[in-house]
């Protein structure tokens, strides 16, 4: 049997009961015969095994693709060390050619 929790709107008392799915809600205070109140709780749900996850359900071929990851700063200054410079020929006859 469930426990519901409840308070008086008049005295404040607050009290748990076990009652029956069918039974009526407690309408009347034991302590002061004043109206009462249900109190609502959150319930606590653990999930456990899989099924409850996202990814679990999926094959590889319908997950979406996930983002490219960045380049380490490692990687990054290797692979300018590795790109050509340019010409330093290139580079005067530029300046040469702007100055005249």
């Amino acid at each position: 049997m469930p426990t519901y929790a409840y308070a008086c709107k008049d005295c404040g008392h607050a009290f748990d009961i076990q009652q029956s799915f069918t039974d009526d809600s407690l309408t009347v205070c034991p302590e002061c015969g004043g109206n009462l109140r249900k109190k609502f709780n959150s319930v606590g749900v653990v999930f456990k095994g899989s099924g409850f996850y996202r990814t679990d359900s999926r094959d590889a071929a319908s997950t979406v693709a996930a983002a490219p990851a960045k380049e380490s700063p490692a990687k990054a200054a290797a692979s300018e060390k590795s790109s050509p410079a340019p010409a330093p020929a290139a580079a005067a006859s530029s300046a040469t050619a702007s100055a005249g």
